[in-house]
């Protein structure tokens, strides 16, 4: 692994699980140096799938996506200025598929590329992922399954795991 690398993370928040009518209702970035951003998505006239478990879950309402949100042209055109080449997710399937309905949507071509968060981690890192993940949950204090604070989540388990390893080294 490169010991210079410095990934940036992207979440989404949805309408719905379902993969094949559901559609972004947050995207939420960490940058490399930890600067957060977040947008609320106004959906789009042809999106019009919603679970009302899922907004228990993040607790966005639709009426607030309506007044609050942004249209997907400029989060798209945002994220394409913000991002670096390369971004990191922790779901892959679920994050591929609603980035592609926003950019889709907003008639753009993502000038980056997701990854999945597996792709930086050795197979120890992947052991250690999901403890350490809960451990910073409880330590930052945040609310999960809103998108900025899960792309910051994201962005401190792997500095954990990385800061982990690097320690691990130097005491030998």
């Amino acid at each position: 692994m490169d010991p210079n690398l410095r990934p940036a993370f992207i979440d989404f928040e949805a309408s719905s699980l379902n993969l094949i009518e559901s559609y972004p209702i947050e995207v939420g970035v960490c940058l490399p140096d930890g600067e957060l951003h977040s947008w609320l998505v106004r959906p789009h006239p042809q999106w019009s799938d919603w679970s009302e478990n899922a907004e228990g879950i993040h607790g966005i309402s639709r009426q607030r996506l309506q007044a609050e949100g942004l249209q997907a042209a400029d989060i798209a055109r945002e994220l394409n200025t913000l991002l670096p080449a390369q971004i990191f997710c922790d779901a892959w399937t679920f994050d591929s598929f609603w980035l592609h309905r926003l950019f889709r949507a907003a008639g753009e071509t993502p000038q980056f590329q997701l990854e999945s968060i597996s792709a930086l981690l050795t197979p120890a890192q992947v052991q250690r992922w999901s403890p350490t993940r809960k451990q910073v949950i409880h330590e930052l204090g945040l609310p999960v399954h809103r998108a900025a604070n899960d792309a910051l989540i994201l962005h401190h388990t792997w500095h954990r795991l990385i800061a982990s390893d690097e320690a691990t080294i130097a005491s030998r």
